[in-house]
């Protein structure tokens, strides 16, 4: 507070700290993508796992970030309700670049999961803080839009992250893969560097109380909040497994990483264009139409995928996939926005900290639980797993339009 002829404090525009928020992100997912698509390999020390130990010995270490995350999100977002949600993704960031760093200087199973929980702390802080502000700052009526850039932002960052990573497991020794980890930290530091410039000025005041349990239950223990944030539990049990093990099964079924890159790198582009497009198609047609489309979206990407496991590459195949990915993008910024909408601005990190819980967990369940599907079982694992994802992601689609056709849930548009 100024006093006498003090100069009054300066506080960016929203425009300018939506900016950082947009910035910043892209950086910390493209670390994050780069650096998990050389994961199996980087830490097996060859391409592709010769057998089931290996497999194993993958998907514990990688577990142990959503671990972390799962742990502690809700704990980073009161963190961020009460000292301030910009300060909190300030050192979300300087901590997950100096772990991306130490990753680089082992290959430890040990070590790295240790790092890889920590990694996930850092992770839940940086996402719930970074869909706080933005809730914050977005105009109610544009909050479709403005989630929508986020999640562009957050996908193409992940999406040209991976692409970049499997071209660099494409082109350099195994025993050289530490420096793309150094090149993720690089990126963590390069977001951090322009988010404190772009909100340079902005001070936030803090919420007393933020961390009585009471409060937080009131905050996420809801069924409206619940409906909008258990979908992405479903999503991420198989976005996790994806993200994990893409570029090594690409290899197995004779897809070279090369390629894999060049078309997962072209479909992040697209991704410029359709978030935004069906944020703005969520502000003025309401969030339950946008999320159905995305769950029928899905629904077809996990038949799509089946029918890869099944069939091979085969060009019908992969069409189904790619039509049905663009309809399961319009999900993303209608559930953000309606998760938004339902919070309460003083407890809104900790509402959007549900978010990231249900996502670490996913990935988690996801990572474990097909790992263990597919040793069983073979094949028929993979398709056990699919259809526990669509059935599980339409149920609770469902509900949520039963709900908001009985009045339980105010739908915003």
């Amino acid at each position: 507070m100024s006093t006498g002829g003090d100069a009054p404090q300066r506080t960016p525009q929203p425009t300018r700290l939506l900016r950082a928020i947009l910035g910043a992100t892209f950086f910390v997912r493209f670390g994050f993508g780069l650096t998990i698509s050389i994961f199996a390999a980087y830490l097996l020390g060859h391409t592709v796992p010769s057998n089931a130990e290996g497999v194993g010995v993958v998907g514990l270490v990688s577990a142990l970030a959503p671990v972390g995350e799962f742990a502690t999100v809700i704990f980073s977002g009161a963190a961020a309700d009460r000292y301030g949600r910009f300060r909190i993704l300030l050192f979300g960031m300087a901590s997950a670049s100096v772990l991306l760093l130490l990753t680089s200087f082992t290959r430890s199973p040990v070590g790295i999961g240790g790092i890889n929980l920590l990694f996930g702390i850092s992770s839940g802080a940086i996402l719930a803080s970074s869909l706080a502000v933005v809730g914050d700052q977005a105009d109610p009526g544009k909050r479709g839009l403005e989630m929508g850039r986020f999640d562009a932002m957050n996908l193409l960052g992940w999406i040209l992250g991976f692409a970049v990573g499997l071209g660099i497991q494409a082109s350099l020794p195994n025993l050289d893969l530490a420096w793309a980890f150094r090149f993720g930290a690089g990126a963590l530091a390069l977001g951090l560097l322009f988010a404190a410039a772009s909100g340079r000025g902005h001070e936030e005041a803090g919420v007393p109380g933020a961390f009585d349990l009471r409060r937080i239950r009131s905050a996420v223990l809801r069924r409206d909040v619940l409906l909008v944030t258990l979908p992405w539990l479903v999503i991420y049990l198989l976005l996790g497994t994806l993200l994990v093990n893409l570029g090594t099964a690409a290899n197995g079924v004779g897809f070279p990483r090369l390629y894999v890159a060049v078309a997962i790198g072209g479909g992040g582009l697209l991704l410029l264009l359709t978030q935004p497009t069906f944020g703005r198609f969520a502000d003025r047609f309401g969030r339950m139409r946008l999320m159905i489309v995305g769950t029928v979206g899905f629904a077809g990407v996990l038949t799509g995928a089946a029918l890869l496991t099944a069939f091979g590459p085969q060009p019908w195949a992969l069409g189904i996939v790619a039509v049905s990915a663009i309809a399961a993008l319009a999900y993303g910024p209608a559930a953000l926005a309606a998760l938004a909408d339902l919070s309460q601005e003083l407890t809104r990190a900790t509402t959007m900290a549900i978010y990231s819980l249900t996502i670490s967990l996913g990935m988690l369940l996801g990572i474990v639980g097909s790992t263990q599907l597919y040793l069983r079982f073979g094949n028929n694992g993979l398709y056990l797993f699919f259809a526990i994802v669509a059935i599980g992601l339409v149920s609770l689609t469902t509900l949520r339009y039963l709900d908001l056709q009985k009045g339980h849930v105010a739908e915003s548009a």
